[in-house]
């Protein structure tokens, strides 16, 4: 038992050996490129260096995260050759364990670090990722927008630094395009307050926003009733939604009370649902990783020739990617349920895994 368990250790170790060491050289490429498309993106603007190097540093724990996956089934690919190369598999093998026990400690270790990463680590991406796009918005896309919900309705900021506009809605219909029970607070240079309009619905329409019997009060607070009143403005309902928060800026334990008050506002949560799946049937998708990464290394192992493994691992982890985004529009567009398209490409890569391993372990 304590040779069982010294073996299970030194095989965690170095697994966990490989994921780290996979991880460390995607996280410096993409590092390296997205400082480049940064630079590129910010070009005749005139943002500081050191601005562009920290944003770079804020989008790293998302990307990262999004590498992740590919690091586990990379780096179990790499643990295991070199532990086939070292003779050491084919010892461990030649003892006796299977391929059930050899796998338990990578499995076990997959899982756990699935389980850190949507629980500690995600919180975390979401709030620099959340400063990222601040910054982004400022920068590159010079946009002042910002749309928030919370319980007691929606709250939209628009305008520039000459002139601004808050609006506040209790309601919202037609993802944003159409609010109700409307209070606008306008303002000018450094803040200064310039009036307020209160109205029964607000239409967005070309250039400006529609607002029926509106009340219309200036500094000195005097108001005038307007039936209809147009209010400026430069946003567009693709701008409405592309500024609604990103599901990746959103903490896996703000995800479930986000998705009721979004739907609440009126606003489609299929997304966040998708999304919040996603994040749970992680720690399943790093064990299919370790099953897919298993299925050719094993083969390795008995009948030798290390140059096609890591091809084929690479080829199952893209196939895997893109049965991945296809499942994932289908669930945006409604045509399967969130929580079947974020499970599916999980449980098909360990089915997929598991049938190699027993057919390689069992004949």
């Amino acid at each position: 038992m304590i040779w069982s368990w010294t073996l299970y250790r030194y095989l965690a170790q170095q697994f966990l050996a490989g994921v780290g060491t996979v991880l460390s050289g995607f996280i410096f490429l993409a590092y390296s490129i997205d400082i480049v498309d940064l630079l590129t993106k910010t070009s005749g603007k005139q943002v500081p260096t050191l601005s562009i190097i920290g944003m770079a540093a804020l989008q790293l724990p998302d990307l990262g995260l999004k590498l992740l996956p590919f690091a586990v089934l990379l780096g179990g690919v790499f643990a295991f050759v070199r532990l086939s190369r070292s003779q050491e598999l084919i010892a461990v093998r030649a003892a006796g364990v299977s391929a059930w026990n050899l796998l338990a400690p990578p499995l076990a270790v997959a899982v756990l670090l699935g389980v850190v990463t949507v629980t500690i680590f995600t919180p975390i991406s979401s709030r620099l990722l959340v400063q990222y796009a601040g910054l982004e918005a400022k920068y590159i896309r010079g946009q002042a927008s910002q749309l928030a919900v919370s319980r007691n309705g929606l709250w939209l900021r628009q305008g520039d630094s000459q002139r601004q506009s808050v609006i506040h809605a209790l309601r919202v219909a037609d993802q944003g395009v159409r609010l109700e029970e409307v209070i606008i607070f306008l303002y000018g240079e450094a803040d200064h307050f310039l009036g307020r309009i209160e109205a029964k619905s607000a239409t967005l329409s070309t250039g400006a926003w529609l607002l029926k019997n509106a009340w219309v009060s200036g500094p000195d607070g005097a108001p005038r009733h307007e039936e209809l009143y147009d209010l400026p403005t430069t946003l567009t309902p693709s701008q409405i939604q592309e500024s609604f928060a990103s599901p990746d800026t959103i903490s896996f334990w703000d995800l479930p009370r986000f998705i009721a008050t979004a739907e609440q506002a009126g606003f489609s949560a299929t997304r966040y649902r998708l999304y919040f799946d996603s994040l749970l049937v992680l720690p399943a998708m790093f064990a299919a990783m370790v099953f897919m990464a298993a299925s050719f290394s094993l083969r390795l192992a008995r009948l030798g020739g290390m140059g096609q493994v890591v091809l084929y691992s690479a080829l199952c982890g893209f196939g895997v990617y893109f049965f991945g985004d296809l499942t994932q529009a289908l669930g945006e567009s409604g045509i399967l349920p969130p929580l079947l398209a974020a499970a599916a490409p999980a449980a098909t890569a360990i089915l997929l895994g598991m049938t190699l391993v027993f057919h390689q372990e069992d004949g």
